[in-house]
C-alpha cells in the first residue's frame, strides 16, 4: 500500500490562500470553481494563454475568458487578456512571432475567429461568414485559416444555402439510415466538415473553400471530437485529418481513418490508413513536416483497443508502429521542438502521466509521476502542461529538466480552508488471480469508523485513477463523512489491453468478483471502515453493475443509487446509438444472432431477487442508454415494493452537466446515502 497523492498535485493547490478555518468541501465549492484548459505557448516560451471558465448561475452554465502568464517572470500572476461581458472567448493560438492571439469568440450571437495583440488592447473579428463554427486551426505561416462548421454533406464552402419552406410540410424527423440520434442529439442532417479561407492583414472575409470532396463523415469526429484531429503540414499546402465514413450504417463502424486533402481545395482527400479497418485518429505532423504521427487501433468495432502510436514517413508513405512493444495505449500526441521526441500521454496504474516516445527507437520514459496530465505543450525550454488530481482541480506546471514548477493557483482562494482527505492505494488478488488495484479516501479529520460509499466506475473501459472530476468527485463524498472506496475491475485502463479486454463477454461476472473480494480487502485493511455501513453506487457501466448487484449480490448493500444504468439488455441492444460497443461487449453480434451472450448478463432476469432500496436517475436527452432503462428499473423495485426513487433530469445527457443540475444530483444522492447509512438521524 502505499499513499497516492503527493504535494505538487495536492496540497499546493493552496499554497497562495489565506488562512481560513478548516471546513469539509461541498457541492456549492466545486461549482464555483474555475476551470483552466486549452493552453498555448508562444514559439519563444514568453507566454502563456489559456482559456478559463467561470460558473454562470444565472446562465445554469459557464462563461469563458482568455488569460495570459508570463513565464519569463518567476512567480508572475495570471492577468486576463479578453474578457468582455456575456461573451465567450475560448481556442486561443499564438502565432509564430508571438506577437498576436487568434481565438474563438461568439460575440455577436455567433461563433467567429477573432484576434488581439498578446499585450492586450481591442479585438479585431477576422472572418465574416454565417451559420457559426465548430473551431478552427491557422496555418503554420499564418496565412490560411482551417475552420470545421455544420453544413450540409457536400457543402462547397461555409456558405449557408437558401432554404425553401414547404408550406404544407409537418415537424416530423425523417430517416432512411443510421444514427437517428447520437448521445445526445438528434441528427439533423448537418455533418462537420473542413472549408479553408486565405488569411491576410484585413483578416479572412468569405465563406472559403471545401476540402472534403466526396467524403460524408465529421470532422472532427462527434460527439468528442476536437482539433487533436485534424493537422496542418509544415508548409501550409496540405491537411491531415481524421474521419469515419458514415456509409450505410454508421454505428456498427469504428473505422477512423487518416486522410490528406490539399488545402485549397484541387483535388479529392487521400486515405492514408485505408488497409486498417480499426481506428487511426489524432494526426501530429512534424515540426520539419517530414513526419506524420498518429495512433492506430487494430481491431475493427471495438473502440477501447490499444492506441499504438504510429509513424509515417510523409515522402515515402512507410509507417512503422513506434509503441507496438509497449502494453499501454496513447492519449495524447504532440512534437518536441528538435522533432527527435514525442511526447504523448498514457494512463499507468490509476495515473496518466506524460512520457517521452523516442521517435527513432520507440524508447518510452517517463516524465512525471502521480496525477492526471490534462493537456501538454513541448517547448523550447521544456513542458508547459495543465495536472490535477482526486483532492486538486487542474492548474499549469512547467517540467524543465528536473523538479517539475507549479505556474498557476488558479482556485486557491476559493478553496482556502478545505480540509483535504486521505486517499491510499491498496491492490489485491481478483478474478482470474490478477492483482487489481483500488483506492480509499478517508475523511479528514474523522474519528471511528465512517460508513462507506462504494463507487463504481463506468465506461466500462474506464479508470477510478488519480483525477478530478466535476460530476461524480470523490472528495465530495469524503467530505460529506463517507469512506469513498473504489476498485478498478477487469475491463479497465491502464494495467495492459488484456486487463481492459478481459470484461468482454464478462460484464456480470469478473468485474462483480473484483467487486466483491476489492470491497473485502478494504474493509479489512482500513480499520476506519464500516465494512456493516456500506451503499453502493455507480453510472453508465457503473449503473449496469447497480442493477446487476440488485439481484447478484443483494444482501450486502443498505442502498444503492444507479445513474444511467443499462436493466434490460435486449431493448438496450436496439434503443442504443453507438451499436458497435452494445455488440463488441456481447460477443461481436447483433442480439437476434446471438441472444444468450446478452441475456447471459441481463439485470432484468434476476429482479426476483431484488432487495436493496435503489435511487434511480436519468436524464430525457440520453440516447446512450435512453432514459427508457431508468424508467424499467424504476418499475421493477416499485412492483416489488422496495424503497425507491426516481429522479429524471429534463433535456440533459448521459451526464449532469449544468450547475444547477449537479448542486438536485448532489442533494438527491448524498439524502439517499444519509438515510440509509444512519447519517441523516444523526
Amino acid at each position: 500500500m502505499r499513499n497516492i497523492l503527493f504535494a505538487s498535485a495536492a496540497a499546493l493547490a493552496f499554497v497562495a490562500a489565506a488562512p481560513a478555518a478548516a471546513r469539509q468541501l461541498t457541492i456549492d465549492d466545486v461549482i464555483s470553481l474555475s476551470r483552466v484548459s486549452s493552453p498555448t505557448v508562444s514559439a519563444d516560451g514568453h507566454w502563456l494563454v489559456y482559456q478559463q471558465r467561470e460558473t454562470d448561475l444565472q446562465i445554469d452554465g459557464g462563461r469563458y475568458d482568455l488569460w495570459r502568464l508570463d513565464l519569463t517572470k518567476k512567480g508572475a500572476a495570471p492577468v486576463k487578456l479578453v474578457a468582455e461581458a456575456d461573451v465567450n472567448e475560448t481556442a486561443p493560438q499564438i502565432s509564430a512571432d508571438g506577437k498576436s492571439v487568434w481565438f474563438q469568440s461568439d460575440k455577436g450571437g455567433e461563433d467567429a475567429v477573432w484576434s488581439i495583440g498578446i499585450a492586450g488592447g481591442t479585438a479585431t473579428k477576422l472572418t465574416d461568414f454565417k451559420g457559426g463554427m465548430g473551431g478552427f486551426k491557422v496555418s503554420p505561416a499564418g496565412d490560411k485559416l482551417l475552420i470545421w462548421a455544420d453544413r450540409k454533406p457536400g457543402a462547397p464552402s461555409l456558405e449557408l444555402p437558401m432554404v425553401k419552406k414547404d408550406g404544407m410540410a409537418g415537424n416530423a424527423r425523417t430517416y432512411d439510415q443510421m444514427f437517428v440520434r447520437h448521445w445526445a442529439s438528434w441528427a439533423d442532417g448537418n455533418r462537420s466538415q473542413l472549408f479553408v479561407l486565405a488569411l491576410t492583414a484585413a483578416g479572412a472575409p468569405g465563406s472559403g473553400t471545401a476540402i472534403e470532396s466526396g467524403l460524408v463523415g465529421d470532422t472532427p469526429s462527434k460527439p468528442f471530437g476536437d482539433g487533436s484531429e485534424v493537422s496542418w503540414s509544415a508548409d501550409g499546402k496540405t491537411v491531415y485529418f481524421a474521419l469515419r465514413e458514415a456509409g450505410r450504417i454508421e454505428p456498427l463502424s469504428t473505422n477512423f481513418d487518416i486522410f490528406a486533402a490539399p488545402a485549397d481545395g484541387s483535388a479529392a482527400p487521400v486515405n492514408l490508413t485505408a488497409n486498417n479497418k480499426g481506428t487511426d485518429t489524432l494526426p501530429t505532423v512534424s515540426p520539419d513536416g517530414k513526419w506524420l504521427a498518429y495512433v492506430s487501433m487494430k481491431r475493427a468495432g471495438y473502440e477501447a483497443d490499444r492506441q499504438v502510436l504510429m509513424l509515417r514517413d510523409l515522402a515515402s508513405g512507410t509507417v512503422k508502429p513506434l509503441t507496438e512493444s509497449w502494453d499501454r495505449s496513447i492519449g495524447s500526441i504532440a512534437w518536441a521542438p528538435d522533432g527527435k521526441r514525442l511526447i504523448v500521454t498514457a494512463e499507468d496504474t490509476q495515473e496518466n502521466p506524460i512520457w517521452s516516445v523516442d521517435a527513432a527507437s520507440g524508447k518510452v520514459t517517463r516524465l512525471t509521476q502521480q496525477g492526471n496530465v490534462s493537456a501538454v505543450v513541448p517547448t523550447a525550454k521544456g513542458l508547459v502542461y495543465a495536472l490535477n488530481s482526486l483532492t486538486a482541480p487542474d492548474d499549469f506546471w512547467m517540467l524543465s529538466g528536473g523538479k517539475p514548477q507549479r505556474l498557476t493557483s488558479v482556485n486557491a482562494t476559493k478553496l482556502a480552508g478545505i480540509d483535504i482527505p486521505t486517499v491510499t492505494r491498496f491492490s489485491f488478488t481478483g478474478a482470474n488471480n490478477d492483482t487489481v488495484w483500488g483506492y480509499a479516501m478517508k475523511p479528514a479529520g474523522s474519528t471511528g469508523k465512517v460508513p462507506v460509499a462504494y463507487m463504481v466506475h463506468g465506461g466500462p473501459q474506464g479508470s477510478s485513477n488519480n483525477s478530478w472530476s466535476y460530476r461524480w468527485n470523490p472528495m465530495l463524498f469524503a467530505g460529506a463523512g463517507y469512506g469513498l472506496v473504489a476498485v478498478d475491475f477487469h475491463g479497465s485502463t491502464g494495467y495492459g489491453q488484456a486487463f481492459t479486454d478481459a470484461i468482454r463477454s464478462n460484464w456480470g461476472g469478473w468485474p462483480l468478483e473484483d467487486l466483491q473480494k476489492g470491497l473485502a480487502a478494504a474493509t479489512t485493511k482500513f480499520s476506519w471502515l464500516d465494512g456493516d455501513n456500506a451503499c453502493a453506487l455507480g453510472a453508465s457501466y457503473g449503473g449496469y453493475m447497480m442493477n446487476w448487484i440488485e439481484g447478484n449480490w443483494p444482501d450486502r448493500f443498505k442502498c444503492i443509487v444507479q445513474h444511467d444504468g443499462v436493466f434490460d439488455a435486449r431493448a438496450m441492444a436496439y434503443e442504443t446509438e453507438e451499436l458497435w460497443f452494445d455488440e463488441w461487449e456481447h460477443g461481436g453480434h447483433p442480439y437476434y444472432e446471438a441472444p444468450a451472450e446478452f441475456e447471459k448478463w441481463n439485470p432484468v432476469n434476476h429482479v426476483a431477487k431484488w432487495k436493496t432500496p435503489q435511487l434511480v436517475i436519468t436524464s430525457e436527452g440520453d440516447y446512450r442508454i435512453p432514459y427508457t432503462q431508468g424508467i424499467a428499473s424504476f418499475t421493477a423495485l416499485q412492483r416489488r415494493e422496495i424503497p425507491s426513487r426516481l429522479v429524471v433530469f429534463p433535456g440533459g445527457s448521459h451526464w449532469v452537466l449544468k450547475p444547477k443540475e449537479s448542486r438536485q444530483w448532489y442533494h438527491e444522492v448524498l439524502g439517499w446515502l444519509n438515510t440509509y447509512t444512519g447519517k441523516a438521524a444523526k
